[in-house]
């Protein structure tokens, strides 16, 4: 082989060598920048979705604040409820009294006594009744704002499943 001919031959394989090397290059650069991206993408993803749970877990957090601001209102009424009912029926009690006080005969004070009797068993009647509809308006009351976050989660899991 000539000496031209080898060193045409030897430009020949560098040109091979690089273009070879310079198209690898090119194939490993597209897959770095393709990954790159890749997981840029998912990284922005993953963030929004921390940021969705963040955010759901302050809903959350305010719910129950919510809930038992509603508590305890409904607290206090049912204690000024009750106050008044027993101040009520203290009063009665003693209106009674001076009452079966002033029978002139046996019969009066017993029926004087039936009468108070039967009256007191119905106010506490009518009181039962109407303390067991606070109670169930405050219950409703009270789990109303979570059980709309209970009803928020059953659908954002059954959004993940589909």
């Amino acid at each position: 082989m000539s000496r031209t001919s080898a060193k045409a031959a030897a430009t020949d394989a560098t040109l091979d060598v690089s273009n070879v090397v310079q198209e690898a290059t090119a194939k490993v650069e597209s897959f770095v920048a393709d990954t790159q991206k890749t997981v840029t993408e998912q990284f922005e993803k993953l963030s929004k979705g921390f940021e969705g749970l963040t955010a759901f877990g302050q809903e959350n957090v305010d719910a129950f604040v919510k809930s038992s601001e509603i508590a305890a209102k409904a607290a206090e009424g049912i204690g000024t409820e009750i106050s008044a009912y027993s101040k009520k029926s203290f009063e009665e009690g003693v209106a009674a009294a001076q009452d079966f006080a002033s029978a002139k005969t046996l019969t009066e004070l017993f029926e004087k006594q039936t009468s108070y009797a039967q009256s007191a068993f119905e106010g506490f009647v009518s009181q039962a009744t109407k303390m067991n509809e606070i109670y169930v308006a405050a219950a409703k009351d009270i789990s109303a704002p979570l059980g709309a976050r209970v009803t928020k989660a059953t659908e954002a899991l059954r959004s993940f499943s589909l």
